[in-house]
């Protein structure tokens, strides 16, 4: 992507994000009507809706020949990554923006032919903007983010959710996990993918461990990391596939490799 090209879409994907995120903020307060999609848990809301409408509708008017990859239905039936393809999650965290009105955000990943150039996470109601432009480094707010510091697992803090250790869990072997848990200093659990991602790049936590994401919830904040220094690959150390769902590992580069090899066991891994 040429560099003119690139500062431009950055610049318009901020504006969009802005926007969104004022709209969002203006009807925080307002009552919620709130539907239910793959389980009890898995929620949406017309806010999550409307506000996936509004980036169809201004990527569409601007970028006519771009396309958009999104969860609410508004988006293109997208089964490749040829041309430029805008990746959007309207509200990362719906949960926490229902229960708490905070810890959501706005996630928007711009790929062209599968290789990730631009991301934007907006924490709303925190008001930071995290970016990253491919090969220009990672921010929070203007303030450059950098994993310079050594790390090692006993001192980490890891983001995961309580899932990976329960027994009858289809998808991991929940003991590697439990021994992770006892070597390390502590787990947190956000609810918002987005902001477990750039967490991890300003060093907040120094890993997050997920099972199952969409290419959604990934696509801005794997930008992001990557150009913060850290390392973003499936739990099992696999390149990620950016049309399906998948398990994610982003994490500090010292200790990625360790907890891929040592703690890690994928039950569909055995079957292979």
């Amino acid at each position: 992507m040429e560099s003119n090209t690139r500062d431009h879409l950055f610049e318009k994907a901020k504006e969009f994000v802005y926007e969104a995120g004022q709209r969002i903020k203006d009807q925080i307060d307002q009552p919620r009507k709130i539907e239910t999609k793959s389980n009890p848990n898995d929620l949406v809301t017309e806010m999550d809706q409307n506000t996936e409408k509004f980036f169809a509708e201004s990527i569409r008017n601007e970028f006519p020949e771009h396309r958009l990859f999104g969860e609410e239905g508004f988006g293109d039936d997208i089964k490749d990554l040829n041309g430029i393809v805008w990746i959007v999650d309207p509200i990362d965290g719906t949960m926490n923006f229902v229960h708490q009105k905070r810890n959501f955000a706005i996630s928007v990943g711009i790929y062209e032919d599968g290789v990730g150039e631009i991301g934007v996470i907006y924490d709303v109601m925190g008001g930071a903007l995290y970016t990253a432009v491919r090969g220009g480094g990672a921010f929070k707010n203007e303030t450059p983010m950098k994993m310079n510091e050594t790390k090692v697992l006993e001192e980490t803090i890891l983001a995961l959710n309580t899932t990976w250790l329960i027994p009858e869990n289809p998808h991991v072997e929940h003991k590697g996990v439990e021994a992770l848990v006892k070597r390390i200093r502590s787990t947190r659990s956000y609810g918002s993918a987005a902001l477990e991602f750039v967490y991890v790049a300003e060093g907040i936590i120094d890993g997050y461990l997920t099972m199952t994401l969409m290419p959604w919830d990934i696509a801005a904040g794997r930008i992001i990391v990557n150009e913060a220094g850290g390392i973003v690959t499936t739990a099992d150390g696999e390149e990620l596939d950016m049309l399906n769902k998948t398990t994610v590992l982003a994490s500090h580069p010292d200790i990625h490799s360790e907890i891929v090899e040592n703690y890690v066991d994928l039950k569909q891994r055995k079957k292979r």
